[in-house]
């Protein structure tokens, strides 16, 4: 196969030279998806005036190591564009997140391979953008479970999957997928393939109309695919998606959904001191939702501010990893960041009032609370609830508070 022949527009084609740093580069990003926010979340439409601005600056391959063209950057500087981009427009903050998240799998798990290091180059060369196909069928998000298995013929295979979610599938250049490693194995025995757009084809089966998210377009396809047998990533799906799927998924969701928060609070803000103003200085009654947003926010930022710390400490310590207390620490992140999400919007939504609830107006939270109400239930936290307590039944009680 020969990556190359990837058709892409010509701005993505053309290397364009960016200066500033990653902060003003995303923040450059930020401004046009804000100022088409509303438009993407009405039509329910890919946001592709801030996925030009985002190629053009080129933000899609900043995880990806320098000697392969990319930028190096840490899941901190990334988990940061999220927020910014997150808290302009939430469907452009996730599909930002989803790209990163797959891109981060390759980086950390392909680049022994040729063929991957080969992907990696040319995602960072022409800006490609990676989707993910990860739910299938009847399993809604379960991604520990694969019904479609690799079909082998000898160097090369074939993969039929019926996925019911694939977020902005039309608009990716490639994507990458679970499935079992073949028709013998048992569902959880999983790998990671990396598809190209000729790789592929995608006929729709679901449509994406929903109160939020609305942007990221996550159809379901059938999805038909063929190719080598070395584009399936090397390490088994199992050590992938503990070590670097789960924690990198949860941590920049999370930025994106603290950044739809974000966005709430500021709203909020402008709302009380607009009306503080007419009123002489006197706050309105839901100024005390405000503090308690405000507060909220900070704590929320907080926690995700020490998550990432203590993932980018244990990157390289597979013991660590793999620990129950680590993944117990990631999952819950993702439980408490999204159930934050949703309680600090709805906050800055009691804070503006009628105002805001008004989906008309400069004060309107309609967006970003709808926005906010995916993240319990895009990746259930039901399940994730339960799946966890199974492993905290074997996590002895703390003795002392610094334990």
């Amino acid at each position: 196969m020969n990556v190359t022949a990837v058709k892409v527009t010509a701005a993505v084609a053309t290397r364009v030279e960016c200066e500033g740093t990653l902060d003003k580069r995303a923040h450059a990003c930020a401004a046009i998806a804000e100022s088409n926010a509303d438009s993407v979340d009405f039509e329910a439409r890919f946001p592709s005036e801030a996925f030009e601005a985002i190629r053009t600056q080129r933000l899609l391959g900043v995880m990806i190591p320098k000697e392969l063209g990319g930028d190096g950057a840490s899941i901190s500087e990334v988990a940061d564009i999220c927020y910014q981009l997150g808290r302009a427009c939430s469907s452009t903050g996730m599909i930002y997140a989803m790209h990163q998240t797959k891109l981060a799998c390759l980086v950390r798990h392909g680049t022994s391979a040729e063929w991957h290091r080969h992907v990696l180059k040319e995602v960072a060369e022409k800006q490609l953008l990676l989707a993910s196909s990860t739910t299938e069928g009847q399993r809604g998000g379960n991604i520990r479970s694969s019904d479609a298995a690799i079909q082998r013929n000898g160097e090369k295979f074939t993969l039929e999957r019926a996925a019911t979610v694939i977020s902005y599938g039309l608009e990716a250049d490639g994507l990458v997928t679970t499935a079992r490693r073949s028709e013998e194995s048992i569902e959880s025995d999983q790998v990671l393939v990396v598809l190209l757009k000729q790789d592929y084809s995608l006929d729709k089966i679901l449509g994406w109309n929903t109160m939020g998210m609305r942007g990221t377009c996550s159809s379901g396809f059938m999805l038909k695919a063929s190719g080598l047998a070395e584009q399936i990533l090397p390490e088994p799906y199992e050590r992938i998606h503990g070590r670097t799927m789960m924690p990198t998924a949860h941590l920049l969701w999370a930025s994106v959904w603290a950044g739809v928060s974000a966005a709430a609070v500021e709203r909020a803000r402008l709302f009380l001191r607009k009306a503080a103003r007419q009123a002489n200085g006197v706050m309105p009654p839901g100024a005390a939702h405000f503090t308690l947003a405000a507060a909220n926010l900070k704590s929320l930022r907080a926690m995700l501010n020490s998550a990432l710390r203590r993932y980018e400490r244990h990157q390289v310590d597979d013991a660590a990893l793999t620990s129950i207390e680590f993944q117990t620490s990631m999952n819950m992140l993702k439980v408490d960041a999204s159930e934050r999400a949703v309680a600090i919007t709805l906050e800055a939504l009691r804070a503006c009032g009628l105002s805001g609830y008004r989906n008309d107006g400069e004060f309107s939270i309609s967006r970003f609370l709808r926005d906010a109400l995916s993240s319990p239930i895009m990746i259930n936290n039901d399940r994730i609830l339960a799946n966890v307590a199974t492993a905290s039944l074997l996590e002895e009680t703390a003795n002392t508070l610094f334990d």
